[in-house]
């Protein structure tokens, strides 16, 4: 199955400093591990920047043009007690949002039916008028409005299996009936969101949260019994995927215990959703992942399924 690749040098740009968990070398680490004879037929593509209208689609005008004007050119500025710019964060974030607008419209024009955008930095925490958790845009809700705005679609689902809820989007679709958004995280952790009972205006926000030291066993057990029954009756017509890898029992920003195994099969059960409702269509996403071992490996073994291999 045809694949496609977007990402962009620039993305390496983003420094937040020495120490920094959302370092650069996430990006090389995720690069390294889809070389190989494995993702051969992966077909790379360059992340454009996305346009100040893409990100006004979900982002409100005073926080875009805010947010436009403040990165440095020199130096550094903290903008939240975990989140910082330099001089190359300005472009990064620009194309890490253009990537999912460029992979999305790739899989509707039919150039393929799945795509991954290794793109940094994520953007799952970034609400809609506030950087926080080391995002500043919202990629993957920005992608989603794009979808809506471009191609007419409908109904869009968002499956985020980060180990950290992703409170952005979930603030981006509440309100929005035919935006779907389900996460399976650690709770408690960081950022405090993602209770049960949040549900949004018509149960299209749907949280499988999951105790410290949730296993494999766990993690399937919500995607199968929470996540997707909820998502296969929402019936979207395309599925995107926040796909963080800090769940993995490597990482040193959580204490969840999935293998590279679990990310595979979580992949796969959500192509399933979408080769019955959505004509197969996926756009994946980087969220977060801070071992960089463990980021290669998990993010490989979701770029495999992806590929159907």
């Amino acid at each position: 199955m045809k694949t496609l690749l977007f990402t962009h040098p620039a993305c390496a740009g983003h420094d937040m400093g020495d120490g920094h968990p959302e370092q650069p070398a996430r990006l090389a680490a995720v690069l390294k591990a889809l070389e190989g004879p494995d993702f051969a037929e992966l077909e790379r593509r360059e992340a454009p920047m996305a346009t100040r209208a893409h990100l006004l689609l979900m982002h409100p005008t005073v926080y875009v043009d805010g947010m436009l004007q403040v990165f440095p050119e020199e130096g550094h500025l903290q903008i939240d007690a975990d989140t910082s710019l330099g001089p190359g964060s300005k472009e990064a974030a620009l194309r890490a949002a253009g990537g999912v607008v460029a992979a999305v419209d790739a899989v509707m024009r039919g150039d393929a039916k799945r795509a991954f955008c290794a793109v940094r930095p994520p953007g799952h925490h970034a609400e809609p008028d506030r950087s926080m958790g080391f995002c500043l845009f919202n990629n993957i809700a920005i992608g989603a409005g794009h979808a809506r705005q471009a191609h007419d679609l409908q109904r869009i689902a968002v499956i985020d299996f980060d180990v950290h809820h992703g409170n952005g989007t979930q603030a981006m679709f509440e309100n929005e009936p035919l935006l779907f958004y389900a996460s399976t995280h650690q709770s408690p952790l960081y950022p405090g969101t993602g209770k049960r009972r949040e549900t949004g205006i018509a149960n299209n926000i749907v949280n499988a949260p999951m105790p410290p030291y949730a296993g494999s066993d766990d993690f399937r057990h919500a995607f199968t019994d929470i996540v997707l029954p909820a998502l296969d009756t929402f019936g979207p017509e395309l599925v995107m995927i926040s796909a963080g890898f800090d769940a993995h029992k490597d990482d040193p920003l959580a204490q969840e215990n999935l293998e590279e195994a679990d990310f595979a099969w979580a992949t796969t059960a959500l192509i399933e959703i979408a080769e019955k409702h959505a004509q197969g269509r996926v756009v994946s996403a980087l969220e977060g992942g801070y071992d960089l071992d463990a980021l290669g490996r998990s993010a490989a073994a979701h770029v495999k399924a992806l590929m159907g291999s």
